[in-house]
C-alpha cells in the first residue's frame, strides 16, 4: 500500500531524541534542549510590524509562484551587498524555507540513477532528498583535522559519469565550520572540468565568529556561478524559523523549472511572511548583530566546558550554533551498567540520567560524535553542561 518511495527513508534519529525528551517533559521532568536547531530569540519587531501591516493592508491573496518582486528585488540587493555576486530576477525563486528551495532543486535536477556527492558529516535532510527523487546519494568522508571540510583528491576520487551535483554547506550543520577560499577554488575547478552542479547551503552565513569569513562559491567567477544554485533564507538569521521563507540563486533554467515544480506543490511562500522577508533583508540588520554576538559568547562558554568533560574533545565551531565534540573516548565504554557503544545510546543514557537531550552524530554520518545547539540560554547551557559532567563522572 505504501510507496517504495516512503519506505526509502529511514526515521529521523533526532525526532527519536525529540520524542523521548517530550515525553519525559510531558511527566514533568525538566528537560535541558541541546537538539533544536533554531535561534530561541524573538523575530524583530520591525519584521513582526511588517507582516501586521501587511494582515492590515489585505495583503493576504495568492501572489506569483516563486515570490513577489518586491522580495526578489530585495534578495538580489542582498547578494551584491553581502557576496558580492549579481543576479536578476529570473535567477531567484522564493520558497517555504530553504528545506523547500532545496527539495526543489532535487525534483529540477536529479533523474534516476544520478549520484549526488554528500561531504559527512551532513545535515539528515541531504541524504533522504536524493533518494526521495530516484537519485543516489554518495558519501565523502570530511575530517576533524581539516574542520570537516572536503579534501579535494578525495573528492576526485567519488566522481563518476553519474556524478550530477555536489552538496556544500558552509557554515555546516553540524560541525559549525567553514569553506575557506582556497578549497572552495579548488572544488569549483574540479566541478567545471567535470560539469557537475554545485548546491550551496548557505543558511547560517551570518553566524560567523571573530575573524572568519563566509564566502559564497558563486562569488569565485561567473563559471562557477553559472554551475552553482545558491539556498538561503531568513530562518536563522532573522529568528524566522516558523515564517517558512527560503530562497534559491542559480541559473535560469534551473529556476525555471523549479518554479514550475512549485507551482504544482505549494504554490506561492505565504503572502505576509513574504512581506516580512523584505523587511527583514532591507530593514536594520543591528538585531542579527546582537543575536550573533550572544551566540558567540555561549559558544566560547560552552566549547571551553566542553573540554573539561572527561572523554569530550571539541573544536571550535566558526559559525552556525551547533558545537561537535569528539566521543571516541567514551564510544564503547562503561557507566555502570549502562554500555556506551554508538552515538545514540550516549545520546539516550545523557536524556535519562542527566535529563540532557542532544543528536547523535550517527544521525549525520559521523557515529563517534555528538551534536549540541547553543541555541539556547547560557543558564541552560550551564546547568546542561553540569548535568553531562556528572553524568560521565563514572565511565569506565
Amino acid at each position: 500500500m505504501i510507496s517504495q518511495r516512503a519506505k526509502n527513508i529511514k526515521p529521523s534519529p533526532t525526532l527519536a531524541v525529540d520524542s523521548k525528551a517530550k515525553e519525559m517533559k510531558a511527566k514533568g521532568l525538566d528537560v535541558v534542549n541541546f537538539g533544536v536547531g533554531e535561534p530561541d530569540f524573538d523575530t524583530p519587531p520591525h519584521i513582526k510590524e511588517a507582516a501586521i501591516k501587511a494582515i492590515k493592508d489585505g495583503f493576504t491573496k495568492y501572489t506569483p509562484v516563486g515570490g513577489i518582486d518586491e522580495l526578489k528585488e530585495a534578495i538580489i540587493e542582498k547578494f551584491e551587498r553581502d557576496n558580492k555576486v549579481k543576479y536578476s530576477k529570473e535567477n531567484i525563486i522564493v520558497s517555504c524555507g530553504a528545506k523547500h528551495s532545496l527539495y526543489n532543486i532535487a525534483q529540477a535536477l536529479f533523474n534516476p540513477g544520478d549520484e549526488v556527492i554528500i561531504p559527512s558529516p551532513y545535515w539528515v535532510s541531504y541524504p533522504d532528498q536524493v533518494i526521495l527523487n530516484d537519485a543516489v546519494p554518495v558519501f565523502v568522508e570530511t575530517y576533524e583535522e581539516d574542520n570537516f571540510t572536503l579534501r579535494p583528491e578525495i573528492l576526485k576520487q567519488k566522481i563518476t559519469p553519474k556524478t550530477k551535483a555536489i552538496i556544500l554547506n558552509s557554515p555546516s550543520n553540524p560541525t559549525g565550520f567553514i569553506y575557506d577560499k582556497k578549497t572552495l577554488q579548488e572544488i569549483a575547478e574540479i566541478a567545471i572540468k567535470n560539469d557537475i552542479y554545485i548546491i550551496s547551503d548557505e543558511i547560517y552565513e551570518k553566524l560567523i565568529y571573530e575573524d572568519n569569513q563566509h564566502i559564497s562559491i558563486a562569488s569565485l567567477d561567473e563559471e562557477i556561478k553559472n554551475k552553482t544554485i545558491v539556498v538561503n533564507g531568513v530562518s536563522k538569521s532573522y529568528a524566522m524559523t516558523g515564517w517558512r521563507i527560503g530562497y534559491a540563486a542559480g541559473p535560469v533554467e534551473i529556476i525555471k523549472a523549479m518554479t514550475k515544480i512549485q507551482s504544482q506543490s505549494t504554490s506561492n511562500p505565504t503572502s505576509i511572511a513574504q512581506k516580512a522577508a523584505v523587511a527583514a533583508l532591507r530593514g536594520p540588520q543591528d538585531c542579527v548583530e546582537q543575536m550573533r554576538a550572544e551566540f558567540e559568547k555561549r559558544r566560547n562558554y560552552l566549547v571551553e566546558q566542553l573540554n573539561k568533560i572527561k572523554g569530550f574533545s571539541c573544536k571550535m565551531p566558526q559559525g552556525a550554533f551547533y558545537a561537535f565534540p569528539n566521543i571516541k573516548a567514551i564510544v564503547g565504554k562503561k557507566v555502570g551498567a549502562h554500555l556506551l557503544n554508538t552515538s545514540m545510546e550516549v545520546s539516550i543514557y545523557l536524556l535519562e540520567k542527566a535529563q540532557v537531550a542532544l543528536v547523535p552524530g550517527s544521525a549525520f554520518g559521523a557515529e563517534e560524535y555528538l551534536r549540541i545547539s547553543y541555541a539556547t540560554s547560557l543558564d541552560n547551557l550551564k546547568k546542561g553542561i553540569e548535568r553531562i559532567r556528572k553524568a560521565l563522572e563514572e565511565i569506565a
